[in-house]
Parts: structure tokens; sequence; C-alpha cells
């Protein structure tokens, strides 16, 4: 277990030692790789934050969130820590049910903390599908090139994000580069069936994923024009929710991951991983532990991380450390966010 005492104090050691942090570029990144060795990447809200940061992030999405009848206490907790941050919030709130049913706390009370629990948790799901872009025409064809010309070169390719903006990029198969094509594992009736090809993997779900009695099945648009989004809309107007894990700790994250079928099949991928790693527009925070843990005891020898920004900030040099921390078995190495060509060719 890495606490934050810890890692506090490896940022402060790297501070001294290093005074300056220097990153190589995105370039340099896959000049370093072996040749011949498989490449994979994770990608994380950084992403998609890469094509619209105004969109995707979580102030936007705390202005948007419908938290019902407790909405002046809920807010005036995220206004209390200071915070845009859902999970952050939903941890507070589960340690404030631990704490008060340790005092004997009145029922009623704890209760009510559980409940808040979940409005958090759904209106977190209801402000993405209502902030998300409606049709993938708003993104451009020179973007979709761009960010399928960077896809291509993964072999294996797993996200963490709910949004459409990757769904939509690999389904852009009309676009160069020619013949660049993904495997979902989704298959007859959009239903998945988890086949040995499969390189695309939702490790936390996303919009288009949703459970049924039938299986796991995949939103695609109808015959009729019916967008992903509308479809996901009507579903959430009748409480059926697509397939998210927005637990709040990686402890709870890996529980709901491994209660899923598909959720299971992609997190188990991680972990048979060879050559090297990519992790794009991930801040490396402690609730996606699992993930991390998974890379590190798979057989993939370099693991190249993104930084945006100034290297030297708090937050990056948390982020570093908590890199090394939690991969502690990889040769680790930094690249700028800045210098990839995600979503513009440079």
């Amino acid at each position: 277990m890495y606490d934050g005492i810890w890692i506090s104090l490896v940022v402060f050691i790297q501070w001294k030692l290093q005074g300056v942090c220097i990153l190589i570029t995105y370039q340099q990144a896959l000049g370093m790789v072996e040749p011949g060795a498989k490449k994979s990447i994770l990608l994380a809200n950084g992403f998609s934050q890469a094509w619209n940061a105004r969109i995707f992030n979580y102030k936007n999405l705390l202005e948007t969130a419908d938290f019902g009848p407790r909405s002046d206490v809920v807010r005036r907790i995220f206004e209390s820590f200071k915070t845009y941050d859902f999970e952050k919030i939903m941890k507070k709130l589960i340690a404030t049910e631990t704490i008060l049913r340790l005092y004997g706390a009145d029922q009623n009370v704890i209760e009510m903390v559980v409940s808040d629990q979940e409005t958090v948790k759904s209106a977190l799901i209801t402000a993405i599908s209502q902030t998300h872009p409606s049709l993938p025409s708003e993104v451009t064809d020179q973007q979709y090139v761009a960010v399928r010309t960077f896809l291509q070169q993964f072999s294996q390719i797993f996200t963490l994000n709910y949004d459409l903006l990757f769904y939509w990029a690999r389904n852009k198969m009309a676009l160069d580069p020619p013949g660049y094509e993904t495997d979902d594992g989704f298959r007859a009736y959009r239903t998945w069936v988890g086949p040995t090809s499969q390189n695309v993997h939702f490790l936390h779900g996303g919009l288009h994923i949703y459970d049924t009695q039938a299986g796991i099945k995949k939103h695609a648009c109808t015959d009729e024009g019916e967008s992903i989004i509308e479809q996901v809309r009507v579903n959430m107007e009748n409480k059926r929710f697509p397939t998210f894990v927005s637990e709040p700790t990686h402890e709870r994250k890996r529980v709901r991951i491994q209660h899923n079928p598909y959720l299971n099949f992609c997190f188990q991928k991680l972990a048979k991983l060879d050559g090297a790693m990519f992790v794009f527009g991930h801040s490396i925070d402690e609730n996606d532990k699992h993930i991390f843990d998974e890379i590190n005891n798979s057989r993939v020898g370099s693991v190249f991380v993104s930084i945006y920004g100034d290297p030297r900030s708090g937050e990056n040099l948390l982020a570093q450390a908590r890199a090394n921390a939690y991969l502690s078995a990889k040769d680790v190495v930094f690249f700028t966010a800045e210098s990839a060509p995600v979503w513009s060719s440079r």
C-alpha cells in the first residue's frame, strides 16, 4: 500500500535530486521501444480533453449534474472540499458512513449518507450523457484521421473513458489510414462474445455498453437514424443505465469489474500483455491503482506515461511519483502529452 505520506516523500526526494524534471517527446518514446516489440496503450480522460477540454471535465459535469432533492446538501459537500471530482466526493461519503457506524450514529443519518453515495453516482452518469456531443459529425474528418493514425500504432487499446469519441473514431473505417480496423468483441445482434481476436477494451464500461438478460450488448446507430446518445438517454429515462464503473476506490472498482463478464475479460487482458505500454491522459490517481497493479504484474517491460503541462507542478510531480510507485517493477519513462499527435497531425 503506497499511502499519501510515502508518495509525498518520494515527490520531495525527486524534487531535491532532479531540480528540473526533463521529459522526452512522444516520438522519442516511440524510438525507445525495442524493435519488433508490441505496443499497447491505455487512454484516460486526457485523451477526450485533448479534443475538447470544456466538455470533458468534472467542472462542466458538476454544473450539469442534477442531484434532485439532495442538491443543496450535495453541492455544499463539493464546495466544502473545493473539488469537482465526483469520485473524490463518493470516497468522502464512504468514509463518513464508516465513521458514523463506528460511533453508533443515528441509523437515519447513516442511511442518508449511503443514499447520497448513489445519488452522486447516478448524477455523474446522467451528466455525462447530457453533456456528451450528440453526433459523430461534431468531430471533423481531419480529427478522425489524426486519431486513427495515432491509434493504429498500438496492437491492444485499453480505455477508461465512458464517452464515445474513441468508439466513433475506430468505426470511421472509410477514412484513412486505409485498412485500419479494430475488434471490440461484439458480434451478431451487437452482443459481446469475447473472441480471442478482441483488441479493444473498455475497462470501465461506456455509454454504448449495457447489460440485458440476453447478454452484454452495445448500442449502434439504428437504421432509422437514431443516434447512440439518443438511445442512451431513452434507456436512462426508463432507469436502464449503461455499464459504468464509477466506484470511488480501486478496491471497489475491482469488485465491480470482477462481477461483469465483459469488464473482467478486458481487465484480465492487462496482465497478459508484453512489450511496451503507453499511458495517455491519466493522472495516475490511486482510485485506478487496480489497473496499474495488473500492468505491473504483466510482462510489459517499459511503461511510457504522458505528462501534460509543467512537469514541475505539484500535481505532475505527484503523478510521476505515483507512477514510479505503482509500476515499481517496470521501467517508467515520462513524455510530454502535447507532443503526441492525438487529434491533429504534427
